[in-house]
């Protein structure tokens, strides 16, 4: 594996780790060093490289080989610093980064130049690729939601999930590709279906503070966070979901109460418990805030419709709001 070095301040670069190493030899030391000239913001390994590639940001995207001191290529478009860089699992030639001037860039590691970029209304903190659908990504945003993309139509996304309060500043995709996890500022965990717009779980702890990493196990039934305050927390991607070997009738019996849900679900009773969620009561205040807010723009909106001429305040559907512009 490899990582960022501690004293990039000072000395931008990164070092590589053997793992056999340290499990056999109880060494921390290094077993390579590489300098670079600029500062680094984010590292990502190639998936499934013979040649051993990986990727770095920070003022360009370089594409990198472990056996060479110096970039095989560099990648810029816009003046901004580029915060993240992530390969895609299945096309894995294929990368994209996000950037403080709120650009996301799609790149292919075998071409010259820049794929294609897409600028949204607020700034995309990091990116994730669906690893079973190759096309298709989703970006954690500022404006408290993240938005599904298929690379070959930028100009609107797939999907907007909702239900973040705050910044969202990570997001991870399941193995299975049919669910995501993010992390916000707002101090809570959601896991989205990815063809939904709600969140079917949330998960928050009363010393968790904001989220800056979340990733899924590679069997899905595991959830990893890193937050703020230094510590790495394990949750169960299904909150009910029996931990061990379960007995006969314990499976019978979870049959039978699936079954019930799965065909009693659009029972409004049933449908009230099953997304009833209990949060914080700070998420409960700013979540009634942000309805009155939404709720007062459109009747302006309509308003602002109803005394202009025919065709002068156009709608302007909620998934096309997010984007300003695409480049090709």
């Amino acid at each position: 594996s490899s990582g960022i070095n501690a004293e990039w301040p000072l000395r931008p670069g990164f070092k590589f780790w053997n793992v056999n190493d340290i499990l056999t030899k109880s060494t921390l030391d290094p077993s390579q060093t590489i300098s670079s000239k600029t500062l680094l913001t984010g590292v990502d390994y190639q998936w499934g490289s013979a040649a051993h590639t990986f990727a770095t940001c920070g003022t360009a995207v370089g594409i990198w080989n472990v056996n060479r001191s110096e970039p095989l290529r560099n990648f810029t478009w816009g003046i901004d610093t580029i915060t993240s860089v992530v390969f895609n699992k299945v096309e894995t030639y294929m990368l994209a980064s996000t950037a403080q001037d709120r650009n996301l860039v799609l790149y292919d590691a075998r071409e010259n130049q820049p794929l294609r970029k897409v600028v949204l209304v607020q700034k995309a903190n990091q990116v994730a690729f669906n690893p079973m659908e190759a096309f298709n990504f989703t970006a954690a945003c500022d404006d408290n939601n993240l938005y599904t993309f298929d690379m070959r139509k930028l100009s609107s996304p797939l999907n907007i999930h909702m239900g973040h309060v705050m910044a969202v500043l990570c997001v991870d995709y399941s193995p299975t590709g049919r669910e995501l996890v993010s992390g916000s500022y707002d101090k809570t965990v959601r896991i989205f279906e990815t063809t939904k717009g709600r969140s079917r779980e949330v998960y928050h702890t009363k010393r968790m503070q904001r989220l800056f990493a979340v990733k899924y196990s590679r069997d899905a039934k595991f959830i990893l966070t890193g937050s703020d305050e230094t510590n790495i927390r394990l949750w169960k991607s299904l909150a009910w979901d029996k931990l061990g070997p379960l007995g006969a009738r314990e499976k019978t019996a979870l049959q039978y109460s699936t079954a019930l849900i799965e065909r009693y679900q659009h029972h409004p009773q049933v449908r009230r418990i099953k997304r009833h969620r209990r949060v914080p009561g700070m998420i409960r205040s700013i979540s009634s805030e942000h309805q009155i807010i939404r709720t007062s723009r459109k009747i302006r909106e309509e308003n602002k419709r109803k005394h202009s001429k025919p065709g002068a305040v156009p709608r302007v559907a909620e998934r096309a709001k997010p984007v300003v512009t695409e480049d090709v």
